[in-house]
């Protein structure tokens, strides 16, 4: 799964103009970036005037909508998602995904902080950077308000380059921590496969899935 890295703040610290910043110092450098916004509302890309609200309301239980430059997806969810069961929607296209919110998720978080909004979130844990307008008393690097380039430093030397190459496992939506040693007996696998007599394309991605109702 891409690595998942979780802009987070209070209300009016500037968390979407430096999201903003760090998108364009990181795929400046050659990555790919995927981002997920959180919202407290509930969304709606529909309308009864389109035919996928008439396929929904028929009883589709998620309606794809296709054109030759995008798609949009509208699929009711029982429950609120993770950020790692969003980023697994995604796909494994990307080298990083950054998230706007979810304070209270597992993923390593960056917390937007201003002088006038008061101290650091008290429910935002893995806290691996701050990004503020003051010295604050923390043990995690601090950054100043437009130090795009420092913090896209800190998360290409210390994640993504160590996850550009992985191999995730998932069984029931979940991942799963592979054994030790068995990413390299994986990959073993996967180079006997590639070299096989005739096969001219190389394997980048292999995805297994089994289905039970």
């Amino acid at each position: 799964m891409p690595l998942v890295i979780s802009i987070v703040g209070k209300s009016s610290t500037g968390k979407t103009t430096f999201l903003e910043k760090l998108i364009r110092e990181i795929s400046g450098r050659g990555y790919t970036v995927a981002t997920i916004k959180h919202s407290h509302h509930s969304i709606s890309f529909d309308d009864p005037s389109k035919d996928s609200w008439r396929h929904a309301k028929a009883g589709a239980a998620a309606t794809m909508v296709s054109s030759t430059t995008e798609i949009q997806l509208v699929k009711p969810i029982p429950r609120e998602l993770t950020t790692a069961e969003l980023a697994r929607g995604l796909g494994e296209d990307y080298d990083i995904i950054l998230t706007e919110g979810f304070s209270r998720g597992d993923a390593p978080k960056i917390e937007i902080h201003r002088k006038e909004a008061g101290p650091l979130l008290d429910m935002a844990t893995n806290l691996i950077a701050v990004i503020t307008d003051e010295p604050l008393e923390t043990a995690v690097p601090q950054f100043g308000l437009n130090d795009a380039k420092g913090v896209a430093d800190l998360l290409e030397k210390a994640y993504i380059k160590p996850n550009l190459e992985r191999i995730s496992l998932y069984i029931n939506g979940r991942q799963v921590a592979l054994p030790p040693g068995s990413g390299r007996f994986i990959q073993a696998v996967l180079q006997a496969l590639e070299y096989q007599p005739g096969r001219a394309e190389s394997i980048r991605e292999l995805d297994l899935r089994y289905h039970r109702p």
